[in-house]
């Protein structure tokens, strides 16, 4: 009798738990690159604040005086939407600001009926609303760009605004004034 083929041994069904605690491989979900890069040390530096930002390196640097207190990753202005550069001040800082030009056409209850859109080239449809895309701790350098948090995909994608991770987006915000001096390099 061959009985001893039906056996219960967990080893042989769908309910193994192996290591790493798994039943099976995990799928894969897309997802920025990890965060190894932003800091923030509140005891360095003395002096005013200032920010200077490097479009090559991706990156946002923090001074109190001469004092490096704090680094941020970020995701600048993509192919045809290039981040500004040069010499400006913080204008303006709204902790819940939303855009004015991209976002979603909803519609009364709140239902996406159009994603991720350009009031300027995309039609609204009949009852649509326009809910403007959430730029929480936004601070303006210039026109319509702002340092703010954001989506960080580990490349320029933005249009034109400057992304960081939402903890540093809110100790710059938190630390600037209107009037801060802001750098932007290629």
């Amino acid at each position: 009798m061959l009985g001893g083929c039906l056996s219960r041994d967990p080893r042989y069904s769908g309910e193994t738990v192996y290591l790493g605690g798994y039943k099976s491989r995990p799928k894969e979900h897309k997802r920025a690159p990890h965060d190894d890069v932003s800091y923030w040390d509140d005891s360095a530096g003395d002096g005013p604040a200032s920010i200077r930002i490097s479009l090559t390196e991706q990156k946002a640097y923090f001074f109190k005086g001469q004092d490096l207190v704090g680094v941020s990753v970020l995701s600048s202005g993509r192919e045809g939407f290039s981040s500004p550069t040069g010499s400006f001040k913080i204008q303006l800082k709204d902790r819940d600001h939303k855009s004015s030009l991209y976002g979603d056409y909803v519609d009364k209850e709140g239902n996406v009926l159009m994603r991720d859109i350009d009031v300027k080239k995309d039609p609204k449809p009949p009852g649509a609303i326009f809910d403007g895309s959430k730029m929480p701790c936004f601070m303006k350098i210039t026109g319509g760009v702002g340092m703010h948090e954001g989506y960080l995909p580990g490349y320029p994608a933005s249009h034109g605004c400057i992304r960081m991770p939402g903890f540093m987006a809110e100790k710059f915000f938190d630390n600037v004034q209107v009037g801060t001096p802001v750098v932007i390099t290629p």
